[in-house]
């Protein structure tokens, strides 16, 4: 065995022997220990993420990050890839009926990024001007245990900035090449340009792009997604039966899998969805911190409309493209040739042109906040000083992505990205009381106070 198959044997216990039940445990623990916040306050949710959209901001405020640049932010980095190629793998590998398992994961991940958003807002800093927070301050402050946020850390700047963006700008290239007749090298090269334009200017040129950049384009995707269930209105009640009735068959599962129908439609319906909208994963608490709120709970319901607009909007949006048009059921093709088929299938190749831009945008938005969320760390172990060579690095790993596909370094993103999640975990199901105390004065507090 190479070392390719040692990494994805590894990945293979790791996720799906591990992190996977984890994730989703965690999920329910949350979702019990705070009575059901994500369904009896999902309406508060909205209402803090998007109620303020229009209002003028507070004088004097200007310069802070509000509650939706936040989650814009948020948003940019769990909208990549995975929402376009990762429900395709899903309905693949486990039937439509994984798509009923994508939405009850996103529902009980809501409870697990509330407590992140929770904890980033109650142990965020202020360094050299700017809102830094996240698990390694958590973890630091939270756990007293700077040896275990070091960890998470290192982990998460691997994963995220470094070896992650190589896989988001890889992507992109893949997408434009194949829609446009374009060099590699080409695209690299602007990816890279434009990714230095934007870093270049730090959290706050980021936030702002985010804030115009993200409702953009998931209004489009999704507008463009309707057209086509429109076009294929007859599919619509029989895939919808089908995801339901797939969601619970015990029948054995087709083409050799391993198990009944059902264990195979949970097995990929629950890790792309996890994977999708990060619930756990130690991402989003950083875009969360720089959030200026009065209350952290108000952050975390804010967080869980993130996922509800990930999983429940763009993910299904895809799913459903990919079902009524069947191209699903095409062996050969994977991934994200899967969502480029049905696109096609609908409108030729100007599909195959909105699809690649499309998920343009949503890789290098993706780009744009694991830097970000990759500047808090570096920060957070070596101080200001070490940013402007990390930018560089960053720099130099989007384009070396965007010109050298590499299985090996898609294999090393899932191995890093475990390496993430665990300390993650740990601190938020050891500090639950804190969230849980946060939260439970917070209802409190809406009785009498204005917030």
């Amino acid at each position: 065995m190479d070392l390719i198959g040692y990494v994805k044997a590894f990945n293979g216990v790791l996720w799906n022997n591990f992190l996977m039940y984890a994730l989703l445990c965690v999920g329910v623990f949350y979702t019990v220990y705070l009575g059901f916040p994500q369904v009896r306050h999902l309406a508060l949710a909205f209402k803090y993420a998007f109620g303020g959209l229009f209002k003028k901001r507070e004088k004097g405020a200007e310069n802070n990050v509000n509650s939706f640049q936040a989650l814009a932010t948020a948003v940019a980095a769990q909208v990549g890839t995975g929402n376009i190629g990762g429900v395709a793998t899903a309905i693949a590998m486990g039937g439509m009926g994984a798509i009923f398992w994508m939405w009850l994961s996103a529902l009980l991940g809501m409870g697990t990024i509330f407590s992140e958003a929770v904890l980033a807002q109650k142990y965020k800093e202020v360094r050299q001007g700017e809102v830094v927070g996240g698990p390694a301050y958590y973890i630091h402050h939270g756990l007293k245990s700077k040896v275990l946020a070091c960890f998470f850390s290192v982990a998460l700047i691997c994963a995220l900035s470094f070896v992650g963006n190589m896989v988001q700008a890889n992507s992109i290239s893949l997408a434009v090449t194949s829609a446009f007749n374009v060099s590699p090298y080409l695209v690299g090269a602007l990816i890279a340009a434009l990714v230095a334009l934007v870093v270049v200017g730090g959290q706050r040129r980021i936030t702002r792009i985010a804030e115009f950049v993200v409702p953009f384009m998931a209004l489009i995707y999704i507008l463009g997604s309707i057209v086509i269930l429109f076009m294929f209105g007859n599919q619509i009640i029989p895939v919808f039966k089908a995801i339901f009735t797939e969601a619970f068959s015990m029948k054995s599962a087709a083409g050799g899998a391993a198990g009944t129908v059902m264990t195979c439609a949970i097995r990929y319906g629950v890790a792309r969805g996890l994977f999708s909208n990060e619930a756990g994963m130690g991402s989003t608490p950083h875009a969360h911190a720089m959030a200026s709120v009065k209350d952290p709970s108000i952050q975390g319901f804010v967080a869980m409309a993130g996922v509800f607009v990930d999983t429940m909007l763009i993910c299904t949006a895809t799913a459903l493209v990919i079902m009524v048009t069947g191209v699903y059921k095409d062996g050969s093709l994977q991934s994200v040739a899967i969502t480029q088929a049905a696109f096609e299938h609908a409108f030729g190749n100007t599909g195959l042109a909105f699809l690649a831009i499309s998920l343009f945008f949503f890789a290098f938005t993706t780009i744009m906040g694991w830097y970000i969320f990759g500047e808090m760390n570096v920060k957070y172990l070596f101080g200001q000083r070490s940013v402007r060579p990390f930018r560089l690095v960053v720099i130099a790993c989007v384009f070396v992505g965007s010109v050298f596909a590499a299985n090996l370094v898609w294999e090393l993103a899932d191995t890093f990205n475990g390496f993430v999640v665990i300390p993650n975990l740990v601190a938020i199901v050891v500090l639950a009381p804190k969230v849980r105390q946060t939260y439970k004065a917070f209802l409190k507090r809406r009785h009498t106070e204005d917030i």
